[in-house]
């Protein structure tokens, strides 16, 4: 953790939140990635400084009308939640109870709240009663390549029958039944982080963790109102991938004891908050940490510019995308895959196959061209 630090410098650490590790997840063999969220580093403000600023974000329009959304779904003790929870889980009127849990007793600790949450989950899970329990802010926890992050869903929705499930509120509209099927994916990828993490937090107590039901409730704006609906989304395969991915990805510290020592991503602020750290002395130091670039990153990752420009640089295979790239094999620059199609470049051990595809490729094109 002392080296974690010396990475980031001293500013707080960002915690993870369940959109980080979903995209971290995407591509497992970011090493940068994977070192920088590890440590809390603020990439956004990184890659601002390094002249490549995030394409993404939302307005803050987006995020007051969400904000607002989310206010009416939980107003009145998840009163508009509870009506749709009874509609699409068959939950009974009588049996539903509320707990905020965004702070134990006025401390808004994460370690306070997290033990809190174990406990009331804990209790839940060997409660012999059908109640339905609605936990507003939880706390839940997960294992990242050997570092721990703790994660905020929106509601976790405890019903009848002893089932748990995940309640994720989004504020994109859903018109005639259907939304936009990226914005739902979305959806999807995050709410299976929550299942993930609730999942383990079970587990860890004794309990089943298939308790916690890939069936994620997804509540949206209907039409062009305001009024919430809700749908259940399966997000098994997200959680497939998501494990998957998650098992492949290299423990941080195993990354972080092969740096240079010293290396750090410190900004170095002035009392205004300002970086003052010479921009190429922290090119430098991000270039020291081996990327995967691909071109999903330009939706997911912060340092998306940043590390394309450097992958265009080096003329990097990572360039024309994960299936062009793994298809390559080891053949890490673009002209050294046109240099083994044309054969002015010997093939090394190991490339004779992809070498004699290329060739063929390349014998192909000039015929029909």
């Amino acid at each position: 953790m002392d080296r974690l630090d010396e990475l980031r410098g001293p500013v707080p650490p960002r915690p993870h939140d369940a959109r980080a590790i979903a995209a971290l997840a995407a591509n497992p063999g970011c090493a940068r990635r994977a070192v920088l969220d590890a440590a809390g580093i603020d990439k956004d403000a990184t890659a601002t400084h390094l002249g490549f600023p995030a394409p993404f974000g939302q307005s803050p329009f987006a995020i007051t009308r969400g904000n607002v959304f989310e206010a009416l779904v939980k107003e009145s003790g998840c009163a508009e939640l509870l009506r749709l929870l009874r509609e699409i889980l068959g939950l009974p009127i009588p049996l539903a109870s509320y707990t905020d849990l965004g702070d134990v007793g006025g401390n808004p600790s994460a370690h306070l709240r997290h033990s809190h949450t174990r406990r009331l989950l804990d209790r839940a899970a060997r409660d012999g009663d059908d109640a339905g329990t609605l936990y507003d802010h939880p706390l839940l926890r997960l294992d990242i390549a050997g570092h721990t992050s703790y994660l905020e869903p929106d509601v976790v929705a405890f019903r009848l029958g002893g089932r748990f499930h995940i309640v994720e509120i989004k504020s994109f509209s859903v018109i005639d039944g259907q939304a936009e099927p990226d914005k739902v994916a979305a959806a999807a990828r995050q709410a299976a982080v929550y299942v993930l993490a609730l999942r383990d937090t079970l587990e860890e107590l004794g309990h089943d963790p298939a308790r916690v039901s890939h069936d994620v409730v997804l509540v949206c704006p209907e039409n062009f109102a305001n009024r919430p609906a809700a749908t259940l989304v399966d997000v098994r395969r997200e959680l497939a991938v998501l494990r998957r991915q998650l098992a492949r990805m290299t423990r941080v510290g195993a990354i972080v004891d092969a740096l240079e020592p010293g290396l750090t991503f410190d900004l170095v602020p002035d009392a205004g908050g300002a970086p003052t750290r010479p921009v190429a002395d922290l090119r430098e130091a991000v270039r020291g940490v081996g990327a995967r670039y691909a071109p999903d990153c330009l939706s997911t990752c912060d340092l998306c510019f940043f590390c394309r420009d450097e992958a265009a640089s080096e003329g990097s295979t990572d360039l024309l995308g994960r299936q062009v790239r793994d298809a390559l094999g080891g053949v890490a620059t673009v002209a050294e895959a046109l240099g083994l199609a044309d054969g002015s470049l010997i093939p090394d051990e190991g490339q004779e196959e992809i070498a004699r595809l290329l060739r063929l490729a390349d014998r192909m094109y000039a015929e029909v061209s």
